[in-house]
């Protein structure tokens, strides 16, 4: 049997520790043995999970194995935001219908207990990749592009679930998915802006002028990354896992794919870009980003112009700006220690440059286009 795989797991942080005992007896009391697949009886060892910049997750080590506890950060949150409920509901009716969804155990909305309301997921073993392939993962050329291409499809099989049978319809707002969520940024990056950062002004008008229609929704991920997948450890380029829903939602496909593409780093991105880097999509045989766009199209039949889908890569950059500064305000403020963030502010300038650069890549083929003879193609 291969050994679970804990890299990223340690000691935890001063600042999110809780009461081990309490969440004990809690799961004691509360979980179903039987769907925990442990002996939840005994008090478990705590490991914290050092990736990720949003909900706080745990390793929960049993005798007998092993389970996941996820909890909001300390600090302000924006409103709706780190709902546990509602993460645990899209946990439990997604898993009814897409495999690769971890199993959940319980969920405690008494924020008595550790301080939060938290909730208890079974583990998916194997090994995850991170800013680098998992420890001892070595990989030909070939095997990384089957690799980027399987966890691509994985995206297209996500948006291929029926709605309906999913029991999450509800989760959609119906038209205005593309105006709500540039609302919505536009308003979480003012807020969370800090002194020592650009406005985004002249990004968030490009994109509230120039938004694209709504296209039929579906089921969107809105966090899909690298590492927030499960490989198979015996078949290290199949992915058996996806984690991290806590922004899943019903709404438009290629805004997901391009919320993921805006962690995309390729291996021609400037150093600077690559300091960020926390995903292997710069290793020989990976797709850039317009080969991952080209192979959606063709698996999904979604189409996109070159035009429009400027608009879609600026608003993913932008997404990720967003929750890079609201991370950073968090630090700034002294509402986390953690000194990963310290760097953040650095992260979110370079990101409006690199959607200033798109915009004007954008303008340059408006202005082709407007100057070309009539009945010139497009």
């Amino acid at each position: 049997m291969t050994a679970p795989d804990t890299a990223g797991a340690r000691d935890v942080r001063a600042e999110d520790a809780f009461d081990v005992p309490a969440v004990a007896a809690w799961l004691a009391a509360s979980a179903d043995p039987a769907r925990a697949g442990v002996d939840v009886s005994a008090v478990p060892e705590v490991r914290q999970f050092s990736g990720g910049v949003s909900n706080l997750t745990y390793l929960l080590r049993y005798p007998d194995g092993d389970l996941i506890l996820r909890r909001p950060p300390g600090g302000t949150h924006h409103k709706g935001a780190h709902d546990m409920a509602r993460e645990h509901r899209i946990q439990t009716e997604l898993g009814r219908v897409l495999p690769y969804v971890p199993r959940t155990v319980a969920l405690c909305e008494d924020a008595s207990v550790i301080g939060t309301p938290f909730y208890v997921m079974q583990r998916i073993d194997g090994p995850i990749p991170r800013k680098e392939l998992p420890p001892g993962m070595r990989l030909t050329e070939e095997q990384v592009a089957d690799l980027c291409r399987n966890v691509v499809d994985l995206l297209v099989e996500l948006h291929s679930v029926d709605v309906a049978a999913s029991g999450l319809a509800d989760l959609g707002k119906g038209p205005g998915y593309v105006r709500r969520q540039v609302e919505g940024w536009t308003e979480r990056y003012r807020r969370a802006r800090t002194w020592n950062v650009g406005s985004f002004e002249r990004v968030m008008r490009w994109l509230e002028e120039n938004q694209p229609a709504d296209r039929p929704h579906t089921l969107v991920h809105n966090d899909f990354r690298f590492d927030n997948v499960v490989l198979d450890p015996d078949d290290p380029m199949r992915p058996i896992g996806l984690l991290d829903w806590e922004l899943a939602t019903v709404g438009d496909p290629l805004m997901d794919l391009a919320g993921s593409l805006g962690y995309w780093l390729q291996a021609d991105d400037g150093r600077l870009m690559q300091a960020f880097r926390r995903q292997p999509t710069h290793l020989p045989g990976m797709m850039t980003r317009r080969q991952v766009v080209a192979h959606y199209a063709d698996r999904t039949g979604q189409r996109v112009s070159h035009r429009d889908w400027a608009w879609y890569e600026v608003f993913g950059l932008f997404r990720v700006a967003v929750i890079a500064q609201q991370v950073y305000q968090r630090y700034m403020t002294r509402q986390t220690t953690n000194k990963q963030f310290r760097l953040f502010g650095v992260a979110v300038v370079l990101l409006e440059l690199r959607c200033r650069r798109v915009i004007a890549r954008a303008g340059r083929m408006d202005a082709a286009r407007a100057a070309a003879p009539v009945g010139s193609p497009a």
